[in-house]
C-alpha cells in the first residue's frame, strides 16, 4: 500500500477504492457479528476441545 504524502491530495480513483474497502469491511463485520449471534452463547468453546 502506498503511503500518503502530506500536502498531496489523493486522486479520485484512490478515494473511491478506499470508500469501497471501508464499505466492504463494515459489511463483513456486520455479517460476522450476526453469524456469531446466531451461534449463541452455548457454542463458545473452540472446536479443538474434546468433550468426552
Amino acid at each position: 500500500m502506498k503511503e500518503k504524502q502530506p500536502g498531496k491530495k489523493p486522486d479520485k480513483k484512490a478515494a473511491d477504492r478506499e470508500d469501497r474497502l471501508k464499505a466492504a469491511l463494515k459489511a463483513n463485520l456486520a455479517r460476522r457479528k450476526a453469524q456469531q449471534r446466531g451461534r449463541g452463547p452455548d457454542n463458545s468453546a473452540s472446536p479443538s476441545e474434546d468433550k468426552d
